[in-house]
């Protein structure tokens, strides 16, 4: 499964044409990355409800005005989790404390690959039902979907059948993990997650403290 390594350079605050040698390292380490750790995934098709202004899924409440925008049009959702697992995780914690820039290399790297993972299973999903049109992909921390919702999400995907877990604090482990909502629609569906506004590093991001953003 390839991986976006100008996107990679870019999670590291690269802007323009990296040097050679930072590109070589990258070439180098990503194939070394994509060689060594398999991304896995699932995903499962699960009903939508709209009542009363009250969106659930399954029958679990989806707060907040965001995903009833995103989903508005939606009557099921496929929920996706991915993750590269523990292997990278302690790959990573070694490479840490031996060469620090060639961890934030992998780091970016594997944010990367866990996001081409992601595309990997859109693709399988858009493909499974070719009559449907899919939603932008979204994760709790969008606009005012709460990560509070991690723990169901993870509950309702079996996440534990792939390693996945999230920690007191929210976080999901391993750390290079994602879960998101796809929402189907039986008519074409507007791209809505364009610009930072929507973003929750909005208040954090390096890119936009250095006058740019993560836009490819």
């Amino acid at each position: 499964m390839p991986l976006n390594i100008r996107e990679a350079l870019r999670y590291l605050g690269v802007t323009g044409e990296p040097d050679d040698a930072l590109l070589q390292q990258a070439q180098q380490l990503s194939a070394e990355l994509t060689s060594r750790i398999i991304p896995h995934y699932s995903w499962r098709m699960l009903p939508l409800e709209h009542s009363g202004g009250q969106l659930t899924l399954a029958g679990r409440p989806l707060p907040g005005h965001s995903a009833a925008r995103m989903l508005d049009d939606c009557h099921q959702c496929a929920l996706l989790i991915c993750t590269l697992g523990a292997a990278f995780d302690l790959w990573l914690r070694q490479m840490q404390a031996r060469d620090m820039v060639r961890a934030a290399l992998l780091d970016a790297l594997g944010s990367a690959y866990v996001e081409a993972a992601c595309d990997s299973a859109t693709e399988e999903i858009a493909a499974r039902f070719p009559d449907m049109y899919l939603t932008d992909r979204f994760s709790p921390g969008y606009g005012d979907l709460p990560l509070t919702l991690q723990p169901a999400l993870l509950e309702l995907a079996g996440a534990r059948r792939i390693g996945l877990t999230c920690t007191p604090s929210l976080l999901l482990a391993p750390q290079k993990s994602v879960t998101a909502l796809i929402g189907l629609a039986e008519q074409p569906q507007m791209a809505r997650i364009r610009g930072c506004q929507h973003c929750r590093m909005n208040n954090t991001c390096t890119f936009r403290k250095a006058g740019t953003t993560c836009a490819i």
